[in-house]
């Protein structure tokens, strides 16, 4: 079972803005694609729901990160989202929204983050219990212009994109100041020439710059 409560989950997305992401299926690298951006200064990481070991992998990456509030993407239906909050999924993200996960994951208070792509499926969304829905893919929909187009006629919304944000001052200072709580980062944080070359001191010092500059963007 998850071991942040709910509320725990979604004040960390909102203090700290970055959400890493990523998927491995090598229990080593994923632990240490974890200390790295812990050690850059995050509280959450996601691990994508992407390989046929995605689950044991999980699962060994939790129990080695008690301190470290990890959730699992990619999650499309109420059964895989169970077997991942029993394996200790503290949140659950999916590309898509869908009424069965958010009924499962409200019913273990556990922080259930879909993806919407429109003002409807926001709105459908929050209306099934959801804080913080992830918008997806982000510069497809329509970039940070999306979100304060949105937040216009509903500013109680709180929007995370994931998918067009990219690891510099002006990518995400551009989704922040557009109303963004937080960002969503894969491959342009956790790269794949730094994980071919094991430079995980690269990831620790990108978590920490893209948190500088989420920081930056709040302020102005």
């Amino acid at each position: 079972m998850a071991k942040f409560d709910r509320l725990t989950v979604y004040q960390a997305f909102i203090s700290t803005g970055l959400v890493p992401l990523f998927y491995s299926g090598d229990v080593a690298e994923a632990n240490a694609i974890a200390k790295a951006v812990a050690e850059g200064g995050s509280k959450v990481l996601e691990f994508t729901n992407r390989g046929e070991k995605a689950l044991s992998v999980f699962g060994e990456l939790v129990s080695a990160n008690p301190k470290l509030i990890v959730g699992v993407g990619s999650v499309l239906d109420a059964p895989t989202a169970a077997l991942f909050i029993a394996y200790g999924a503290n949140f659950i993200v999916g590309p898509v929204f869908n009424a069965e996960v958010a009924r499962l994951c409200n019913r273990r208070k556990v922080a259930y983050l879909p993806g919407c792509g429109s003002a409807t499926e926001i709105s459908n969304a929050e209306e099934a219990g959801v804080e913080i829905a992830k918008v997806f893919p982000g510069e497809s929909v329509g970039g940070p212009g999306f979100i304060k187009a949105i937040l216009g006629p509903m500013p109680w919304s709180r929007l995370m994109p994931t998918g067009g944000v990219d690891a510099t001052a002006a990518s995400i200072g551009e989704w922040i100041k557009a109303g963004s709580v937080a960002v969503g980062m894969g491959s342009n944080l956790i790269r794949k020439e730094w994980l071919a070359a094991k430079n995980y001191d690269a990831i620790r010092d990108c978590t920490k710059q893209c948190l500088e500059w989420v920081a930056a963007a709040r302020a102005k």
